[in-house]
């Protein structure tokens, strides 16, 4: 196990699994599925397909990782590895019935239910002259060990693992990688180890740096998604590291939240990258990867979906996959080269649909305009400086009153990169701010609007109105993009920062302020990619508590007093940084 010189890791039980949903027991075995077989009117299959159930592979340290190998029952055929804590048997179709609002909007058959969660098919792949190998990682399911929460520790036993698979009788030797969220995630963490035997990867919606794009943003505690739902309910085995209790000893980073930020400078191997501007997790390891994977031969692909919509439920998407795989692991002279690099979503709200693959020529796009928009009385946003000085307030204890400023288009207009604030604040009753942002589409009737994260074609509602109260998640719903601060931790590392829209804060140190002191606060906004009409406006706000849809930065997490002021005006530019191009 991954050990660190001056931090204890701490970890929790983890319920064992139980024959049921996404779990058959330990049983190595080989069947072979054939031809025509489809399981509860699922998706049949077009080949045979063998499958050997809970082939160990033992990693460096002893331990014994568990997987099942999905391929075609001759021949050596390239390897795509799917790495995650998920169980290899926990498949799409039942976590979209469980987690995803009207299924988004899938048949029933879009799916053959042997698709390991958050990864590809094998009904289409295995056909294709591939071998999936589902692996649960270690400490899952029956896997051995304590279970790591990505960090040097997947890394170093990915590496292992891929080396033992490209030995297997029936693999040609070519590794790659392919899927989202932790599928994704995990992908920088093994690739930045440099396996010999991977040679391509595709991550697909996946953040890279843990501590502060997922659990611990701006420096205010946001792991709960993780923490109380998804390791409690999801992921089974033996123990797992507790992100509420390495939080609670250690809240500032150290050694062992930095080991979670992926060293993805040193991946040399061809990258096929995927990212939203809809999901509050993954876009910005997307678009770190764009900038500083090592090698020429990566692509990022922004679309305007939901990620398993994209994964799942665009055909288009899987033939890209497959041609990106088919070049790089069997070699062949497919014209993939050709792809445009680049290709960005741009997202319209309401009921007009969202528009993907337009090609750019790199990221941020070249000649945007980087305007300052600054707060104004009134609640205005305005393209000059603001005369008069003012001071603006809101309760920063109440969970619905906040600080908007608001800027009308005159005529269509893309807003498309990484935004950021630049906002002068003090607070009389506290030594520090947990400051919230976002910028939200508003209709030229005035009314704040919402993004649907997939087709309206095949969901059973046409209107945001009708869609119930509980399930207006993330998964199908945007606001707009956000940012979140704790200002005691507003230090920035300029040399880390991958660009001066999006700081990097070290959250190494507390830097505490007298209260009634103006301090200034530079907060990276999420980027995004949206279209305004004529009459349509962008809205900014400023609040106490997390203004978007999903629950980073939850009530009993923010540690706020008394009034937030904002000050505008005079010496103190408080504006937002918005990228027209």
């Amino acid at each position: 196990m991954k050990e660190f010189d001056d931090v204890q890791v701490i970890y929790k039980p983890l319920s064992q699994p139980k024959i049921g949903l996404g779990y058959q027991g330990f049983n190595p075995r080989t069947e072979i599925l054939p031809k025509g077989w489809s399981n509860e009117g699922k998706r049949p299959l077009t080949c045979d397909i063998l499958i050997e159930y809970d082939v160990g592979y033992k990693v460096r340290d002893g331990v014994t990782l568990y997987a099942d190998v999905l391929r075609p029952p001759i021949g050596r055929v390239p390897a795509i590895v799917c790495w995650s804590p998920f169980g290899k048997k926990f498949n799409g179709s039942d976590a979209l019935n469980l987690m995803a609002p009207f299924n988004l909007g899938l048949r029933e058959d879009a799916l053959s239910g042997l698709e390991k969660f958050e990864a590809p098919d094998p009904a289409f792949w295995v056909e294709k002259g591939y071998a999936i190998v589902n692996v649960d990682n270690r400490g899952s399911f029956d896997s051995e060990g304590s279970c790591a929460v990505l960090g040097t520790q997947e890394g170093e036993d990915g590496y292992d693992v891929i080396e033992c698979i490209a030995k297997e009788p029936w693999c040609t030797g070519n590794i790659g990688m392919a899927g989202n969220s932790h599928l994704a995630q995990s992908q920088w963490f093994i690739a930045a180890q440099q396996p010999p035997s991977l040679k391509a990867i595709a991550p697909w919606e996946g953040c890279a740096d843990m501590y502060r794009e997922t659990f611990v943003r701006g420096g205010i505690y946001c792991g709960d998604l993780f923490d109380e739902l998804i390791s409690k309910y999801v992921i089974h085995g033996r123990e797992i590291e507790s992100i509420r209790a390495m939080f609670d000893k250690y809240p500032l980073a150290n050694e062992y939240w930095n080991d979670k930020r992926a060293e993805i400078e040193k991946i040399d191997i061809p990258t096929y990258i995927t990212g939203t501007w809809s999901n509050t997790m993954h876009g910005m390891g997307a678009i770190r990867g764009w900038l500083k994977v090592k090698t020429s031969n990566k692509w990022l692909r922004f679309h305007p979906y939901q990620e398993w919509y994209d994964l799942w439920g665009c055909p288009e998407s899987t033939q890209e996959l497959l041609q990106f795989f088919d070049r790089y692991l069997k070699g062949l002279d497919n014209n993939w080269e050709s792809t445009p690099r680049m290709r960005m979503a741009l997202l319209k709200f309401g009921q007009t649909p969202s528009i993907g693959g337009i090609v750019e020529q790199d990221f941020p796009i070249p000649n945007t305009e980087y305007k300052k928009a600054y707060l104004e009385p009134n609640e205005k946003l305005a393209l000059h400086k603001p005369t008069d000085s003012l001071a603006l307030s809101y309760d920063a204890t109440s969970q619905t009153d906040f600080l908007k400023f608001r800027y009308t288009f005159d005529k269509t207009t893309r807003i498309m990169g990484m935004p950021k604030a630049v906002l002068y604040m003090s607070c009389q009753e506290h030594d520090d701010m947990d400051v919230f942002v976002i910028l939200r589409k508003v209709s030229s009737t005035g009314e704040p609007m919402l993004c649907l994260n997939v087709p309206w074609e095949g969901l059973p509602v046409k209107s945001f109105h009708e869609i119930p109260e509980k399930l207006r998640t993330e998964v199908i719903l945007y606001k707009g993009p956000t940012g979140i601060l704790r200002a005691s931790q507003r230090a920035i590392d300029h040399d880390k920062s991958m660009h001066p829209n999006w700081p990097f804060h070290p959250h190494d140190r507390e830097e505490r302020i007298p209260p009634g002191q103006i301090i200034k606060l530079e907060i990276g906004i999420w980027a995004t990619g949206i279209e305004f009409q004529a009459g349509e406006s962008i809205q900014f706000e400023i609040a106490g508590h997390f203004r978007g849809v999903s629950n980073f930065g939850r009530p009993e997490h923010v540690k706020n007093k008394g009034r937030h002021i904002v000050h505008i005006g005079g010496g103190h530019d408080s504006h937002v940084l918005l990228p027209f191009c």
